[in-house]
């Protein structure tokens, strides 16, 4: 048993009847034919596939994979044959489908000077692809689906791009999707095609293997003893499943593992078989000129990984590289950082580390013969410091592509300046779904948002960051979806935008699992609420008071919607046939329920300590639960791993639980918990009335009732009428062994106890009662008195009383707006009241982004530096009403908290934003930058913004009681605002800040 706690796809449309299953690509397959349709198999009988045998390797693999695909869709495999134009089909039919490269098939070549076809859309071009029917292609041939290519991968994507379509996922073999069957495909006359896609380079860093995907990778593809050198078990038949997962879709590069791993050495089949495929293959962004770091060099180097001292050894061990890999594709990574992805020993040494360059791209020419270095892909990353080795004026040629890098948490740091967008090599980003490293690893589960994903690499796009685009993924599962999103982003971020993203997930979870369109619908609100969940705060980073145990009512909150999550995903699961539930458990139900039992675990420790230190009996039962789901996060983990008799074994080892530092522990951990003695009775007696908002407990001493923290007065309660929860709470507890019965009453007709009473005892520990105001009968202030009355087996009687005060202040009835409650205002901000747009440039909701809601961020981020000084650009507006000040001063602190972007523009722009109340002058607050390569100071902590997923930018301002405006103004592009929280005096603290406060208008 589990333990839970209390359009714009219009591009899409499928042609024809039937489902239709590609994500990013106009469709062009039906299920049933119509008057403009070619039969791809109809009535039990599959039209051949021709192609030619001059043609690439990798297309001629490709189309076994493509007769396979639809034979799994339909149970008929078509013929494959290689033809010419003078041989006969040997069907004796008259209709083929016909797949090739322009250029480099001799049957594509013959049918385009046959029939004159108009192959421009293609002729040229990177990774473009056509599809149409053609009238007599051949002799003998009436009509062919003609699939043309305009290079290799281009063919290879036409061909897997309709195998998606007819209902074969990617994910069919990485994530157990099964095939979508269908009797009948058909394919529209005028076919699919795609042209060059937006980012050239696209691909995937296996990256920090062990212990999940190494020991995965150990038993499912060696005897156990790995690579003789290495050990490693990242041979060609793990690699080869790994490329064709790439090219389904749509990515041609790959950074590959490379911690104790050595692409090139552990298995000579792996660099050639890649190139056979079809993938550009590179190193990482610390493993220069094609050799692995460090594995490669402590079996091949001699002497110190330092260039200054050990110059020849070193430029030797990187001729080897570029010789290995001249027969094959690849990007070259130049420059050079320390061992084991340190900084050199030279930190600084502008000169040495731009001779490095020069030696590399020497060895180039060298090497492959030729006086154009710049026709070999070569890319320098500008990972950590050495960004700022770029920023303190060093260059390389404008042939190498400037890898741009993000925080390591999804914050890209820099995108190109103008000034930098006409360089030959371009640019790109590399980005993280994975990390190890300070404040703290995360590797054990997807803890990305897809809104996050499209904001950051929108910009990158916007600002010509399209030549190469990288992301960590760790151990590949369990990213799945973001991978793809990512990858597809990149094939063709056209068709994308922030209003669409739901979209995508819809069409996946109907891809994935058939679903029909409300449920994917849910399945897409599942992912967006454990990603948002898991983003506010990694999982490896919570503790048991992150969330707020006493203020808002945080944690009880987050115990709810983990629960309803939870309840969500089970409903899916249980509806689906036992073919999809593997998929389903792996991509959507693992995850939800993984990350729910160790939120909760958190959440229900921080509970037990506080229970404890309040001598309440509960505190046991939260014990117990927190061990219930200590030892079922590893059960889930085993479900995981005997999931189809235990084909991803190991796939879940990673270690997530009670990090002493930076470093993954060496064993999961069951948070501190506590008990009461359960059998003695507290000093203070078997009633303890703890009253929402406080630490404390009464009677009795304790060091939260008072400031004296002892011999503390009763406790008092206050309500106003715009608290967004409408009531307040008094927990009434055991405090041990002894069971009593209790009432609550209360003095004042105005003022309802639900329940008025209830019994207490070891199985039923404590009894929340809630306190209710009926304003219309409370004008301004009044007070009332709240009693309980225990009586106690076999002890005398007990009492405690609270003052509650209930406050009815009233905005005035003609006013818009959001209203003070609990002593401050919280605004999420994409419920703005008036936008106002200058230069084309608005204040835009981002749909889901961030910590709570959605966000606002001044669109289209564009690619040019347009900035303003404060009170003349785009300005989004929001109106509140007050009650007080921060201490009767006439003071308030207004609070925005920002998404935590960075100065992608270049140390000499900093962020920033400016506010204003009413008709005061706006203020400004810049973020402050970090020296060059390096984030700033209040960015890398466990209570840092990247750790915290937000930027919080306090202002003051002078504003009496009563109606006002904040207007927030754009000063830098790149901002984002997710919430606005007024103090007024009585705003308390929280992970998330308070609950939107309560909007009016007039009645």
């Amino acid at each position: 048993m589990r333990l839970w706690a209390n359009s714009a796809l219009g591009a899409l449309l499928a042609f024809g009847a039937g489902t239709v299953h590609a994500i990013g690509q106009a469709t062009c397959v039906s299920f049933a034919p119509s008057h403009s349709s070619f039969a791809i198999v109809s009535n039990r009988k599959a039209t051949p596939v021709l192609i030619s045998e001059d043609d690439w390797p990798g297309v001629q693999r490709t189309a076994f994979d493509f007769v396979s695909d639809i034979q799994q869709v339909t149970g008929v495999k078509p013929s494959l044959t290689n033809f010419t134009a003078t041989s006969k089909l040997s069907e004796g039919g008259s209709t083929a489908i016909i797949v090739g490269t322009l250029g480099h098939s001799a049957l594509i070549d013959e049918i385009v000077n046959r029939t004159k076809l108009d192959v421009s859309s293609v002729q040229g071009q990177w990774e473009s692809f056509m599809a149409k029917e053609v009238a007599n292609p051949l002799p003998g041939i009436s009509s062919a689906y003609v699939m043309i290519g305009a290079d290799k991968r281009g063919t290879i994507y036409a061909m897997y791009d309709h195998s998606e379509q007819f209902g074969v996922s990617p994910w069919n073999w990485w994530a157990d999707v099964p095939t979508t069957k269908n009797s009948q495909i058909f394919v529209e006359s005028g076919g699919c095609s795609h042209s060059s896609p937006t980012v050239k380079y696209r691909g995937i860093f296996l990256n920090d293997e062990q212990p999940a995907l190494q020991n995965w990778a150990m038993e499912k593809f060696t005897n156990g003893t790995g690579a003789a050198l290495t050990g490693s078990p990242f041979n060609h038949l793990f690699y080869t499943k790994l490329f064709e997962l790439l090219l389904r879709l749509k990515a041609n590069y790959l950074w590959p593992a490379q911690w104790s791993s050595a692409f090139c050495v552990d298995d000579d089949q792996n660099q050639p078989l890649a190139d056979w495929y079809g993938i550009v293959m590179g190193t990482s962004h610390e493993e220069p000129m094609m050799r692995s770091i460090p594995v490669e060099w402590s079996l091949f180097g001699t002497g110190p990984w330092d260039y200054g001292v050990n110059m020849q050894n070193i430029y030797n061990f990187w001729v080897v590289g570029a010789e290995r890999a001249r027969p094959y594709e690849g990007i070259f990574t130049m420059g050079m950082r320390g061992d084991g992805d340190e900084p050199i020993n030279e930190a600084g040494d502008i000169t040495l580390l731009e001779q490095i360059v020069s030696d590399q791209q020497g060895i180039l020419s060298n090497v492959f013969n030729t006086s154009d270095v710049a026709a070999i892909p070569q890319m320098w990353c500008l990972y950590k410091e050495v960004e700022g080795y770029y920023d303190d004026g060093m260059r390389v040629p404008d042939e190498i592509t400037l890898l741009w890098t993000d925080d390591n948490y999804g914050n890209i740091r820099r995108f190109p300046l103008p000034s930098e967008r006409n360089r030959t090599g371009g640019a790109g980003v590399y980005f993280h779904y994975d990390y190890v490293g300070d404040p703290r690893d995360y590797k054990w589960i997807a803890t990305f948002q897809l809104s996050k994903t499209f904001e950051q690499m929108s910009t990158a796009v916007a600002r010509n960051a399209t030549q190469i685009w990288i992301v960590n993924v760790g151990d590949l599962k369990p990213y799945e979806m973001g991978i793809e999103f990512f990858i597809t982003y990149g094939w063709n971020a056209s068709i994308w935008n922030m209003n669409n993203l739901d979209s995508f997930v819809s069409r996946w979870a109907e891809r994935e699992f058939d679903l029909s369109s409300d449920d994917a619908d849910e399945v897409a609100s599942i992912i967006a609420n454990v990603s948002r969940f898991n983003a506010r705060r990694k999982p490896e980073m919570l503790n048991g008071t992150t969330y707020s145990l006493i203020n808002y009512r945080e944690a009880d909150t987050m115990l709810a919607e983990w629960q309803a999550l939870n309840a969500s995903a089970t409903s899916i699961y249980n509806k689906l046939p036992s073919s999809t539930q593997a998929a389903f458990f792996q991509l959507v139900y693992h995850p939800v329920q993984a990350s729910a039992t160790i939120g909760t675990m958190w959440i229900y420790a921080g509970i037990n300590n506080l229970r404890v230190s309040q001598a309440r009996l509960s505190a046991n039962d939260y014990a117990e639960m927190v061990r219930d789901l200590f030892e079922q996060d590893y059960e889930l983990e085993l479900e995981y791993h005997s999931l189809l008799d235990g084909k991803w074994d190991h796939m879940m080892d990673q270690t997530h639980l009670m990090y002493y530092y930076w470093q993954q522990p060496m064993a999961n951990t069951m948070p501190f918990v506590s008990r009461i003695q359960s059998k003695k009775q507290a000093l203070t007696g078997a009633m303890r009335i703890v009253p929402e908002g406080t630490q404390g407990a009464w009677p009795g001493d304790d060091m939260f009732d008072c400031a004296a923290q002892y011999s503390c007065p009763n406790p008092t309660m206050f309500l106003d009428a715009y608290v967004p929860a409408g009531n307040r709470y008094i927990d009434v507890g055991a405090g041990g062994p002894a069971s009593f019965t209790f009432t609550a009453t209360s003095n004042a007709s105005w003022l309802t106890l639900s329940p008025d009473g209830g019994s207490i005892s070891t199985s039923s520990p404590e009894q929340r009662v809630f306190a209710s105001v009926d304003w219309s009968q409370v004008t301004d202030a009044d007070y009332a008195l709240i009693s309980f009355n225990a009586t106690v087996q076999n002890q005398p009687p007990m009492s405690l009383t609270i003052t509650f005060i209930a406050n009815h202040t009233e905005a005035p009835s003609n006013f818009t707006g959001f209203v003070e409650g609990d002593g401050g205002v919280s605004i999420e901000a994409a419920h703005s009241t008036r936008n106002t747009s200058v230069d084309g440039i608005t204040w835009t909701t981002l749909p889901g982004y961030g910590n709570t809601l959605s966000a606002v961020t001044p669109w289209p981020r564009g690619g040019e530096e347009q900035n303003f000084t404060a009170g003349t650009g785009p300005s989004i507006e929001y109106d509140f009403y007050t009650f007080n000040t921060i201490d009767g001063t006439g003071n308030i602190t207004v609070t925005a908290y920002m998404g935590p972007t960075l100065n992608a523009l270049g140390p000499n722009q900093p962020l920033g934003v400016a506010m204003q109340v009413d008709s005061d002058t706006p203020q400004v607050t810049y973020f402050p930058n970090g020296a060059p390569g390096e984030e700033p100071a209040q960015w890398d902590t466990l209570d840092g913004w990247a750790a915290d997923n937000l930027i919080f930018v306090p202002m003051n301002f002078s504003a009496p009681p009563g109606a006002h405006t904040l207007t927030v103004w754009m000063v830098e592009p790149g901002v984002i605002l997710e919430k606005i929280v007024i103090d007024t005096g009585g705003v308390q603290p929280s992970y998330l800040g308070p609950p939107e406060s309560i909007f009016v208008i007039p009645k």
